[in-house]
């Protein structure tokens, strides 16, 4: 179960990795690097220095911040590590660097990113939802970049595939400003009947 708060106030970012993405991309992950330092934050996140993820790393640490970053050895290997994290944890598989960023996060925003960041974003999702983990779990809508994500959100409780507590797992902001309130102030999520039966 992860659903412990970490002594240090660390927030997991997800967000992609990919070197060719427009810039207004990188503004908005460089603006939440620095914010998250003025609102007393530290990151959690994949250890990169491409990306997204460079990109709020490099913002975090400039801004006076801490980062601790969690890597494969396969992409240390292929130089893609950064080094200037304050805290640099080899794990073995992505796996391991999942549960690892999971324990160490007070809380998870997801910024726009690839299908890995999709799998981090849904995965915490699911924990939350069978009640093994209980922080706030925002997606930064940045521009409508998860919009159709959403609708497909809609269509699967539409269609019965969940229940309308889907929507409770995860909060939506459309902008930075709009990030802090939801991850400070979030709000409870309670379980489906199924799972409180099971408790």
């Amino acid at each position: 179960m992860v659903n412990q708060m970490p002594m240090e106030k660390l927030l997991c970012v997800y967000c992609a990795s990919s070197r060719q993405l427009d810039r207004k991309y990188h503004d908005v992950a460089e603006q939440i690097g620095r914010t998250m330092v003025a609102r007393g934050w530290g990151l959690v996140y994949g250890g990169g220095n491409v990306g997204l993820m460079g990109e709020v790393a490099k913002s975090v640490k400039s801004a006076g911040g801490r980062v601790v970053g969690v890597i494969p050895e396969f992409m240390i290997a292929r130089e893609l590590a950064f080094r200037d994290a304050d805290e640099l944890i080899t794990v073995t598989t992505m796996r391991d660097r999942k549960r690892v960023m999971e324990e160490r996060a007070a809380a998870f925003l997801t910024l726009p990113g690839g299908i890995g960041t999709l799998e981090e974003l849904t995965e915490v999702m699911t924990l939350r939802y069978i009640n093994k983990l209980h922080k706030p779990i925002v997606l930064l809508n940045q521009d409508g970049f998860y919009d159709d994500l959403l609708r497909f959100f809609d269509r699967m409780t539409a269609e019965k595939f969940k229940s309308p507590g889907l929507h409770q797992l995860a909060a939506v902001a459309s902008t930075v400003a709009e990030v802090w309130p939801l991850l400070e102030a979030p709000h409870a999520f309670e379980a489906d009947a199924i799972w409180q039966n099971r408790r």
